[in-house]
């Protein structure tokens, strides 16, 4: 108790000192406004709207036959194309910290592309690839593998949409990575391997873990590019954003409200690990 009130008096004087940029109330209110109408009001109808529902309707909706098929769907495609990035995004930060070659600012730029590319766009295109006439369907059809409207042309889509977050969560700790470290460890008599998972492995562990959860959690909520590669196929390729927005044109409050607090809640429960394993590795570290 005695620690707990030193740290909140420390807190307290820190709030209150006077600081070399002014302004530090008038930010604080704006920034807690703009949470506040942005976020905290949507999730807070959200869920009033949910908790004044009758539960047993959510629960009946949640166990349904078709939803229960869509969460799988919707959570194996997002895992998957989620681990498929995280050696990827891997592999391509790593190519494009260590390596010069021509071309490696404009494949730089093009990484950041699916967060600038219109999610609709992006899912009409990699259906126009993956149909048997497609530049990419047609020799995948050639091998007996279908690549749209199956669970494989959504978790390319996710594939697509995930990956940027990989990369931009391990290139800067790679950059940030002296070489030096490595010459010394391989000077001592390190092997490559051992200086891949004793000296490079712990310190691209956490920015690789935060994108592979940034890239999970997109990906379970993800709608435009999934919406046409998928062909919305019941029991087969239907998402839970799909299902939400069936919910919602036949009027069915209730159970768009059932499903959207389970993905709030999972896209929470990921921030929340996600956020306590950062700061365990900065402890570690420390």
């Amino acid at each position: 108790m005695a620690k707990r009130a030193r740290l909140g008096e420390k807190a307290r004087k820190l709030l209150l000192r006077p600081t070399v940029l002014p302004g530090f109330r008038l930010t604080l209110a704006y920034t807690v406004l703009y949470l506040t109408l942005i976020v905290l009001v949507p999730l807070s109808a959200l869920l009033f709207k949910a908790a004044t529902a009758d539960f047993g309707r959510m629960m009946a909706t949640l166990f349904q036959p078709r939803i229960l098929s869509a969460f799988r769907v919707s959570f194996g495609t997002a895992l998957l194309a989620a681990a498929t990035n995280a050696l990827l995004g891997l592999l391509v930060a790593w190519v494009l910290t260590r390596y010069s070659f021509p071309g490696r600012r404009l494949i730089d730029a093009i990484i950041d592309l699916p967060f600038a590319f219109p999610t609709a766009v992006a899912g009409i295109t990699w259906t126009s690839l993956l149909t048997p006439s497609g530049w990419l369907g047609r020799p995948l059809a050639a091998l007996g593998v279908q690549g749209a409207f199956t669970p494989l042309g959504i978790t390319i889509a996710l594939l697509f949409v995930g990956f940027p977050f990989v990369v931009r969560c391990v290139q800067p700790v790679l950059e940030n990575l002296d070489p030096e470290i490595e010459e010394a460890a391989a000077s001592l008599g390190a092997s490559r391997l051992q200086v891949l998972l004793r000296v490079i492995w712990p310190e691209v562990r956490p920015a690789l873990i935060a994108g592979v959860a940034l890239a999970f959690a997109r990906g379970i909520g993800e709608y435009g590019s999934v919406v046409f590669v998928s062909g919305n196929l019941p029991f087969r390729t239907e998402t839970l954003p799909f299902l939400i927005v069936v919910k919602l044109e036949e009027y069915d409050y209730v159970g768009a409200s059932a499903l959207a607090v389970v993905m709030l809640g999972v896209s929470l429960f990921v921030l929340l690990v996600l956020g306590w394993w950062e700061r365990r590795s900065a402890s570690l570290l420390q």
